[in-house]
């Protein structure tokens, strides 16, 4: 007997409901791009692996799935190499690509490759699937899709004002309430890291004091141990584990913390400018909220950081994320370009949406019209009823094999068609169609004019 054909851990087949609840969320999230004057692009779904590499930090250069050289790939390899077996000089030598991490990497190399093409400031957003080899689990898959939007070119602080309007906008058009529009900057994690005397550690630190939520303070402050963050350092931060008040009460508190740090008193001066403009321009239905545990893993930011996060009666981490990068760009040769940027996360959005009940009762439209095939002379009068209904915009198809009727009205309900229609050779004489509600089992013999009116 064959063995079951099964798909790798962390990738999901979607049925024809599920693409069309997808499609409901990824229509509101584009139109709404498109709303705000962003353009579409798409990069390659595979990248070469120097493009990827180095830019998400160790964590994330773990996470890039690579791919193997065609051919023998082992072929270049010599043996004292093979012998070592040092995956990490290894796998440089048999994979010269990889498949995305992020959109936002690839999106800086096409800036690059495509400058001159480009009218700056540059928006633009993408919406594709990336790929990561995390561990499975609810919301966190290896094959997702990503809804990115950003701006390249300007440092104005008005498109982080402009990027927290665009998440409330979607969330209130998604009718999801609750969601809240968690802020950092990176200057201020930095400022901090500098008056505790951790500034040589900064990115240990602000990996582990990201994975709060996650693990906790006593985690947190094991990981810092391990990384060498000394005790002292760790008693002067322990205030930030809880940090409570008021957006600008938070602000207040950071600028005596921070008073020796011109760092981090950059950083404080430009969240105040984003909370003031959002003050004076409110929020929808999402609520913006200073959270200076917020460090955001990826080594590439370097102002703002955003992380949204679902409203808390769904148990469900971030849907959605991301910040100011001041030169992601000079990476790839081209200085001196800021970009700022975010992204949904499309399948995190789903289950709160599904975990709610908020997808609208006309999200998965199937076939209005299921047309009952009695044979070839009655199956030729269906289709041209069907033709002209599908010229009307109507979800319109002939069953397409004369099966018996039970088979036929049964693959109706099941597919939840609402409307059956039989015509013989009664209705052909008299050029009209029986139609049945497949709700109320009501039966009425009309013409086309009256069919098309009833089912429209």
């Amino acid at each position: 007997m064959a063995q079951k054909p099964s798909i790798p851990k962390g990738t999901r087949d979607f049925s024809p409901v599920e693409v069309a609840k997808r499609n409901f969320i990824s229509g509101v999230i584009k139109e709404q791009f498109k709303l705000f004057g962003f353009q579409p692009i798409e990069t390659p779904s595979f990248e070469n692996s120097d493009t990827l590499m180095g830019k998400y930090g160790e964590e994330g250069d773990r996470l890039i799935f690579k791919i193997l050289n065609s051919g023998d790939y082992l072929n270049k390899v010599d043996e004292a190499l093979y012998a070592a077996k040092d995956s990490t000089k290894l796998t440089s030598r048999i994979s010269e690509k990889a498949l995305r991490y992020d959109l936002t990497v690839p999106f800086a190399r096409y800036v690059v490759q495509h400058q001159n093409e480009i009218e700056f400031p540059f928006r633009r957003f993408q919406i594709q699937p990336v790929w990561r080899a995390d561990r499975p689990q609810k919301g966190r898959y290896r094959e997702f899709y990503q809804c990115d939007a950003d701006v390249v070119g300007s440092t104005s602080l008005w498109q982080e004002v402009d990027f927290i309007k665009l998440y409330d906008n979607v969330f209130t058009k998604l009718n999801i309430e609750g969601v809240v529009i968690k802020m950092n900057n990176r200057k201020i994690l930095s400022g901090i890291a500098e008056v505790i005397g951790a500034s040589d550690k900064l990115i240990d630190f602000t990996v582990a004091l990201d994975k709060l939520d996650k693990i906790g303070e006593e985690g947190v402050r094991k990981e810092m141990i391990a990384k060498g963050i000394s005790e002292s350092a760790l008693e002067k931060v322990s205030p930030l584990f809880n940090f409570t008040g008021t957006t600008f009460e938070k602000i207040e508190k950071l600028k005596i913390m921070l008073s020796s740090s011109e760092e981090g008193m950059k950083g404080i001066e430009e969240l105040q400018f984003i909370c003031n403009a959002i003050d004076e321009i409110p929020l929808n239905t999402a609520k913006l909220d200073l959270d200076v545990t917020l460090a955001r893993g990826l080594n590439y930011y370097t102002g703002a950081i955003f992380e949204v996060a679902a409203p808390e009666t769904v148990s469900m981490g971030s849907i959605g994320g991301g910040g100011r990068y001041d030169d992601l760009t000079g990476i790839f040769g081209l200085k001196n370009i800021s970009g700022v940027g975010i992204s949904f996360g499309l399948d995190r959005i789903y289950l709160v949406l599904d975990e709610l009940g908020l997808f609208p009762d006309t999200v998965a439209p199937s076939t209005q019209v299921l047309f009952i095939n009695f044979g070839d002379t009655e199956a030729l009068y269906c289709m041209k009823a069907v033709h002209k209904l599908r010229q009307a915009g109507v979800m319109a198809e002939l069953y397409p094999d004369n099966a018996k009727m039970k088979k036929q009205m049964g693959y109706a309900n099941k597919r939840k068609i609402p409307y059956v229609v039989l015509a013989g050779t009664s209705e052909i004489a008299n050029q009209t169609f029986t139609v049945k509600d497949m709700q109320s089992g009501e039966q009425k013999e009309l013409n086309f004019e009256e069919f098309k009116l009833l089912i429209s």
